[in-house]
Order: C-alpha cells, then structure tokens, then sequence
C-alpha cells in the first residue's frame, strides 16, 4: 500500500469515526482508573492492548458489513422523539420496526446491551482474550453513543452546507483542547438496566445536535476567510480548521465536547464492572500472565449455558 493510500484511509477513519483514534484510546484508558481494586490490576496490566484495540471496530467497518451500524443511530429518520418512543428492546423493535430498516438507521443503542452480555459471557468462563476485546470494543461504541452526530441522519453536516463537522468536532476539538479537561468522574458504579443506559446516552447527544449544528454556522458566517489553514503531518500537508476558528467554536460550545467525553468514560467503566459483577465477581488477579487451556474454557462454557438455562427456566417459572 503506498504511503498517499496509507494516508488516505487514515482520514477516511478520522472522518468517520467517533472521537478518532486518539479519543477512543484516551476514553479507554482514562476508565481503568475508577474501576475496583479487585479489577484495576489486571486492566491495568493490559492498558495498552485496551487503548489500542478501541479502534478495531472502525477498522472492521469497511471491511464487514454490519459493522457500520453499530456506531450509530439517525433519530430523525423516525420521527418527532424517536429516543424516548423506539423500543428499549432489540427482539420487539425487530418485530414492530424490522430489522433491515433498523441496520439502515444505526443500532448503537441495541448493539451496547449485546456486547456488555458477550463481556459477561467472557468474565465467566475467564477467557482473557474475550474479556480485553469485548472491554476493549464496548468502550467503543459508548463512546460513539455519546456524540452528538452519531445520533443524526447529517452526520456530517452534509445536508446543512457543513459538510466536515464530524471530524471537527469529534478529533480537532478534542486534540487541540482535551489537555486541559476534568477527568474525575467518580468509581464505576452498577447499571441496574444497561439497555436504558444505553438509550439515556443517546437521548443526551441527541439534545446536544442542534447546538453542534447552529453555532459552527453562525461562526462560519461571522469569521469568514478565517476557518481553515493549512497543517503538516508527517509527510502530508492537509486543510484543517484553524486553531482560532475551533477554539472560538470550542468556547461556544460551553464544555460540551468535555461533558460528552467524561460520559463516555464514566459509562465504559460502569458497564465493564456491571459485566464483571454479572459473572459473579472471578478473581481477575490470578488471570494476570495466565491464559486457560481450550479444555477449561469449553467447560466454562457448558457451565455458562447450564446457568443460562437454569436462569430462563426460573424467570419463565416466576411468571407461571
């Protein structure tokens, strides 16, 4: 691949991806730091891998099909309050909704309580890999909930003459300013109902896109010539909002951008220990350097489906 190709799908994942590379990684690792003692050790001691691999799901998005929809939702392609008035659930939005019109609209908010069960999954039969990828990727795509432009048909204000705010607000605004953000945001705590979780961060960003839309126009058209110059990175010299033009943005926007990326870290970490607590709390210290056989991970997994089983039958025979 050549180094102009290279660069290419390099902006092309900055342009569509939420927070970009650089927010993701630093969601990730700033939410190993409210968790537990019981897990902080061994998130810790796999920091790196977990900062890394929050970007694997916009890699995967141009090569697997169905991985586009999960980092979004268009709202407004279903109508006034659509947040508070689509199914909580994903089996009855399948049946009252269908599923091709929702992989068409994004399912973010579905996708979230899927991959915190498949984080559960993993802590229970203690399968490493599982559990640092599915962590890895759920804050993934709690992070994307939580912008505002996941939550739209104009993501990239290209049905407002605005075309390019995706990457402003969700990569520039965060690089040039997130140095000097507030990152205490309390010990993860328990999410009761992670489903309702997921769809109360949407509603959030949602509120928040008329904001992000108004104001780069009404900025736009005051500052004039002023909006872009031109920046040198490693070998490529690219076309970028000034630094004036995005710390005037950045101040109108009130703390919004720094609002939105400390929900995203004090919502990975509330569901990665959710899933944890879920799983009947394995003591992941001694998971630290130890990988367990195929034999003891296919046990595990017959004993996750016998507990998954005896769970249904209990829950159908309270409602008898």
């Amino acid at each position: 691949m050549s180094s102009r190709l290279k660069a290419l799908l390099f902006a092309v994942l900055m342009l569509n991806s939420g927070w970009g590379f650089f927010g993701h990684e630093q969601i990730n690792r700033l939410a190993i730091f409210t968790l537990p003692p019981e897990m902080i050790v061994f998130y810790k001691k796999h920091l790196d891998y977990l900062m890394t691999a929050s970007v694997n799901p916009d890699r995967r998005r141009y090569a697997v099909k169905e991985e586009a929809p999960r980092h979004y939702i268009d709202l407004d392609e279903y109508g006034d309050s659509a947040a508070w008035k689509l199914p909580k659930f994903w089996s009855v939005a399948v049946d009252s909704i269908g599923e091709e019109t929702l992989q068409q609209h994004g399912v973010v908010p579905w996708h979230i309580p899927r991959m915190v069960h498949q984080l559960r999954d993993a802590f229970f039969i203690q399968d490493v890999d599982r559990i640092l990828r599915c962590s890895a990727e759920l804050g993934h795509y709690v992070a994307d909930a939580n912008v505002p432009l996941h939550t739209t048909s104009n993501h990239n204000g290209q049905l407002t003459g605005q075309h390019g705010i995706h990457g402003f607000w969700e990569s520039r605004l965060p690089e040039l300013f997130s140095s000097g953000y507030s990152y205490v945001v309390g010990k993860a705590d328990y999410v009761n109902d992670p489903q309702e979780r997921a769809w109360l961060a949407v509603r959030q960003a949602h509120r928040c896109v008329d904001s992000v839309l108004r104001l780069e126009k009404e900025l736009t058209l005051s500052v004039g010539a002023g909006k872009y110059n031109y920046e040198t990175k490693g070998k490529q010299t690219i076309r970028v909002y000034s630094q004036s033009f995005s710390r005037q943005y950045h101040e109108q926007l009130a703390g919004m951008v720094e609002r939105q990326m400390r929900a995203s870290i004090k919502m990975t970490a509330d569901l990665w220990y959710t899933a944890w607590v879920d799983a009947g709390q394995p003591d992941l210290n001694r998971l630290i350097g130890y990988t367990p056989s195929t034999a003891e991970v296919e046990q595990r997994k017959a004993e996750l489906e016998q507990w998954k089983s005896a769970r249904w039958a209990s829950r159908e025979h309270e409602h008898q």
